[in-house]
């Protein structure tokens, strides 16, 4: 369930029937068969957030009058703490109409709420619905964000960071900290070193989204980091973090994770092939990459495809492919193979594909294919 398409289509009477089911524990009377029904009559149609959404409302209306009363049927629903390594998405993915119950309906009871969301990030995720209590209630709830960030728990950790990433896939931007990102990056200094892969990964994508708009602090921060926490965990944050600056060839980020000497790289014998083909087919591409130099150098080594698009124009799509050590005058041949099918973020056109090779960065060789639909 790793994708908004594959999530949404679970979202039905089904999923009604299992909270409904949970629910009847502390609520004998909850009209389950009713829930189940209503939503099986609203969701056609609708992608993941509506369906998601419908689902809370039918809580709504079945639910106590009294908010906090309502929180405590609720917490009927929730289960066992989920250990490491047991996804959201995989292990309690039908408890995300509970996150939304409290994100929608929740704001004007601003203590329980983050209570209740402590809670459901321990068994789910409340990364979403902690959202508008940032915008509505920003210093109470910094200030308990602020307390997660040294939680036992790694799912709480984890909150901490996911929950105030400025541009969290799936959710509402925080201008605020797209503008001033300094009170997201207090939260993120406690968990730079933090032993979960869980949390490192969200510490990882979050200050790779404060590199998009503030490249100067994202860098800053990285190299201050690997400075003073030169442990394998925040190694792994750092250069997880640079990726996007990475991509865009940006010669500080490659310094920092130790890429050196692009200028005495070359690329030979670039080959992309079947030149010409459709949706579904995979492609090949070989070439040969050699250090000209006489010393040794540590190269990142990615290839780029330019998308046509509707328009005509060419977008270009960074896709990781190795890092090499290369001794003086070494060669070493690559080869990758490259599946051009649509995913929900790219649609296809017909027309000329250019391909890039780019070493640490830089473009150095070009071949092209040709997409018939």
């Amino acid at each position: 369930m790793s994708s908004e398409y594959g999530l949404k289509k679970h979202f039905t009477g089904e999923t009604a029937t299992i909270l409904g089911d949970r629910i009847q524990a502390s609520l004998p009377h909850f009209d389950t068969r009713g829930y189940a029904a209503e939503v099986d009559r609203r969701v056609p149609g609708l992608e993941l957030k509506d369906r998601v959404l419908i689902l809370a409302e039918g809580l709504r209306s079945r639910l106590p009058e009294s908010y906090p009363k309502a929180l405590e049927v609720l917490g009927s629903t929730l289960g066992d703490e989920l250990p490491e390594g047991r996804g959201m998405f995989t292990a309690s993915w039908f408890l995300m109409p509970v996150a939304r119950y409290v994100e929608e309906y929740g704001l004007g009871h601003p203590q329980e709420s983050l209570d209740f969301l402590e809670a459901v990030t321990r068994c789910h995720t409340a990364e979403y619905a902690i959202r508008p209590f940032i915008t509505e209630h920003r210093e109470l709830t910094m200030a308990r964000i602020r307390e997660w960030a040294h939680d036992s728990s790694h799912n709480v950790r984890r909150l901490a960071s996911e929950g105030t990433r400025a541009r969290l896939p799936w959710a509402s931007q925080l201008p605020f900290f797209i503008e001033d990102p300094s009170p997201v990056l207090e939260i993120l200094e406690v968990l730079r070193s933090d032993p979960s892969d869980y949390v490192r990964k969200s510490v990882a994508n979050n200050l790779n989204d404060i590199s998009k708009d503030h490249s100067g602090t994202a860098l800053a921060t990285a190299e201050r980091w690997s400075r003073e926490s030169p442990t394998h965990e925040t190694a792994w944050i750092v250069r997880h973090a640079l990726r996007t600056l990475v991509k865009k060839g940006d010669q500080e980020a490659l310094a920092l994770l130790g890429t050196t000497g692009g200028e005495h790289i070359r690329v030979h014998d670039l080959s992309v092939r079947p030149a010409v083909i459709r949706l579904g087919d995979t492609l090949t591409i070989r070439f040969t990459v050699e250090n000209t130099d006489t010393r040794p150098h540590h190269v990142t080594v990615d290839y780029v495809v330019h998308h046509v698009r509707k328009n005509g124009q060419l977008i270009p799509k960074v896709f990781k492919l190795s890092e090499l050590g290369l001794a003086p005058g070494q060669a070493q041949s690559l080869e990758k193979s490259h599946t051009v099918k649509e995913v929900q973020t790219r649609r296809y056109y017909p027309g000329e594909h250019p391909v890039d090779v780019q070493v640490n960065g830089l473009a150095m060789a070009t071949d092209r294919f040709e997409l018939l639909l």
